[in-house]
């Protein structure tokens, strides 16, 4: 098992395993950093935009990322760990 897996500890170990390495970069600047729009992430991953995307989408599905709307520009969406 690797570190992403112990560090989680509601019991989607499992889930976050059977993500993509950007998934599981993407779900760790979140749990470090906090709430942060699309653009933040990107920033602080170093990852491309779409492959940011891509990534928030998966872990939405796997219900481990909740988004909501950024009240300062309604066009962005803010993401957070849920949980």
């Amino acid at each position: 098992m690797s570190a992403t897996d112990h560090d989680v500890d509601d019991g989607s170990s499992t889930a976050i395993s059977e993500l993509s390495p950007s998934a599981k970069l993407v779900y760790k600047v979140l749990e470090y950093e906090g709430e942060m729009t699309q653009e933040q992430i990107v920033s602080e991953s170093r990852l491309c935009s779409r492959t940011v995307r891509y990534a928030l989408g998966k872990l939405e599905e796997s219900g481990l990322v909740a988004s909501r709307v950024h009240l300062e520009d309604a066009r962005q969406s803010k993401y957070r760990i849920d949980g």
